[in-house]
């Protein structure tokens, strides 16, 4: 079963609040959900990989984190979707781990997880270091402008952006890229 690993917050909920710290501020993107279950319909799997330092500064507590991801798994199955695994970084940066993205770390694990060989794994998030993450790992990056990245455009995108790395609007236009990138 082919897979696909997704950043959380800015590509499946708003990220307009410094962090996501109780179930309510977790608000999907209009039409993200759908993108999942699009991607579920055709087969795929869907994987979530997500730093939340805010574990690590002590703003919210791993039961919160759960309510969280309750909510999000709520809201996707309302629509037919499901996200297969979260794997989540609670580290700050100071912690000096691994799995902080844009470090490879989590979609490694993600990668040894659920036996993929991840050059064949796109991975879809809205900031540089997800992207550096995903190239660094050996996935195919895919960068969304939408949330931390809705300011650029195809040509005015962000510095540092790994090479090889295809843009899409949003969630909805991965997913078409992903089921059918002859026709995008």
């Amino acid at each position: 079963m082919p897979l696909v690993v997704l950043d959380r917050d800015g590509t499946l909920n708003v990220d307009d609040l410094a962090f996501i710290t109780s179930a309510e501020d977790w608000i999907p993107i209009p039409g993200a959900l759908e993108a999942v279950a699009k991607l579920n319909e055709a087969g795929w799997r869907v994987v979530v990989a997500t730093n939340q330092s805010g574990l690590g500064r002590g703003l919210f507590d791993v039961a919160t984190l759960n309510d969280v991801h309750k909510k999000m798994h709520k809201l996707l199955a309302s629509v037919g979707a499901r996200v297969d695994a979260v794997f989540f970084c609670p580290h700050t940066l100071s912690d000096g781990c691994e799995c902080r993205k844009p470090l490879p770390g989590l979609i490694t694990r993600i990668g040894e997880r659920f036996g993929a060989q991840l050059s064949k794994v796109p991975v879809a998030g809205n900031t540089v270091r997800h992207m550096q993450a995903a190239y660094a790992a050996g996935g195919q990056p895919h960068l969304l402008l939408v949330g931390k990245s809705a300011q650029y455009t195809r040509d005015n995108l962000p510095p540092d952006l790994p090479p090889n790395t295809t843009v899409h609007s949003d969630l909805h236009a991965f997913a078409d890229y992903v089921l059918n990138p002859s026709k995008v």
